[in-house]
């Protein structure tokens, strides 16, 4: 597996954008700088712990996020829509993105620009009077297929059909189209009413041999390319036997269990907070043809306090958490139930640290560290890490 990009980037990309967004916070340096930046971070962090791996970066590092999502607001009497000035809730207005989809990006111009023919505005957080809050569009890298999802301040929507007629004439390749209904004075995106306009309200995609169904709330990486990457090498870390009972916390879809579960035949236990992300998970084991695989909806610190009470253990835990890292419970839980090995997915060095240091103090020792280049162009990096019990060979 090649370690370094084959194509070399120059400084920046040329965003004009780049200074009222903040998004891109390494745009300045060169691709092969990012990479370097990245890499002293990972050692600066990990480095106490063992040898840190070269980091693992894109050939093609533009237009990677098969995830977009669009703000929309009312400013001097026009709709607009892009992201959210880095820091603040003030929306920047963006036609194009560097990191984007292409083709997510023309999909959220055209439906700004066809509101004002449907006497749609945007939705106002102030007043909470409104139509448009958040555009969401996510594409299947392998399959090709769409979604959009409209969230909406009112379950209202005038002239639907018509609308629907026309985004879908102007961009046949989607192939759902869903309302998300939030009418909450919120920071969330989503609403938790959902209503299907348009085909089956999720996409499919391959991942790692494996297909995964996508409904709006699913958590799912947002670059498929660098995924691969990340997951194989987790896979690869877990060093599965056949017959190990596995436990993917955090566990979203189940991609990383799931594709595990196609390379190994173990037993496969799932944990995630997220109820429709389960929905889609359970759907997931059945679409690959798992059978020796369960999950629950819970907290991942909850349900391995029940695992440490009930003398349940798992012989290998994978564990990508959000970017906070674990809560005490969990990682306390953790070491009660004592897994031979355990990896860690982490898209936060700092939280990573911390966790591994409470981890090392009690029974852990680490063995691997693979960092990961998940999102270039940002100061994000994503760390494989592999932990073994320390009497274990």
């Amino acid at each position: 597996m090649s370690k370094k990009p084959i194509k070399k980037e120059g400084r920046g990309n040329g965003c004009p954008l780049y200074k009222k967004c903040g998004g891109c916070q390494l745009q300045n340096m060169s691709y092969e700088e990012q990479l370097s930046f990245k890499q002293v971070r990972c050692i600066r962090e990990l480095g106490q712990f063992c040898h840190v791996e070269e980091i693992i970066g894109m050939e093609k590092p533009l237009h990677y996020r098969n995830k977009v999502q669009a703000a929309f607001r009312n400013v001097g009497g026009k709709v607009i829509s892009g992201v959210y000035q880095s820091a603040s809730h003030k929306v920047v207005l963006v036609d194009k993105c560097f990191l984007e989809d292409e083709q997510a990006d023309e999909i959220i111009v055209y439906i700004r620009k066809l509101l004002p023919s449907f006497r749609l505005g945007a939705y106002n957080e102030d007043t909470g009077r409104g139509f448009l809050r958040h555009v969401l569009v996510r594409r299947g890298f392998s399959s090709g297929q769409i979604m959009v999802v409209l969230v909406t301040g009112s379950e209202l929507f005038p002239k639907k059909k018509d609308f629907l007629s026309r985004l879908l004439s102007a961009f046949p390749q989607i192939t759902t189209v869903v309302q998300s209904v939030n009418n909450a004075r919120t920071s969330l995106v989503l609403g938790k009413k959902e209503i299907v306009l348009f085909g089956n309200g999720y996409i499919e995609d391959t991942l790692c041999s494996c297909r995964f169904r996508i409904s709006p709330s699913s958590f799912y990486q947002i670059n498929p390319v660098q995924t691969e990457v990340l997951y194989k090498t987790a896979i690869d870390f877990a060093c599965l036997r056949k017959g190990d009972s596995v436990l993917d916390a955090y566990c979203g879809t189940g991609t990383i269990g799931i594709a595990a579960a196609k390379a190994k035949e173990i037993q496969l236990t799932g944990v995630e907070l997220n109820e429709s992300a389960v929905r889609d998970a359970v759907f997931n084991a059945r679409l690959n043809g798992i059978k020796n695989a369960e999950f629950f909806c819970a907290d991942a610190g909850s349900f391995m306090l029940d695992l440490a009470a009930q003398n349940a253990k798992p012989d290998v835990v994978f564990m990508d958490p959000p970017r906070a890292g674990s809560d005490m419970n969990f990682l306390r839980s953790l070491v009660e139930t004592a897994p031979e090995r355990v990896v860690y997915v982490s898209c936060n060095v700092e939280t990573l640290a911390r966790d591994l240091r409470f981890l090392c103090k009690n029974g852990y020792s680490v063995k691997k560290i693979q960092p990961v280049d998940m999102f270039p162009h940002t100061n994000h990096v994503e760390c494989v890490t592999m932990l073994k019990k320390t009497n274990v060979l």
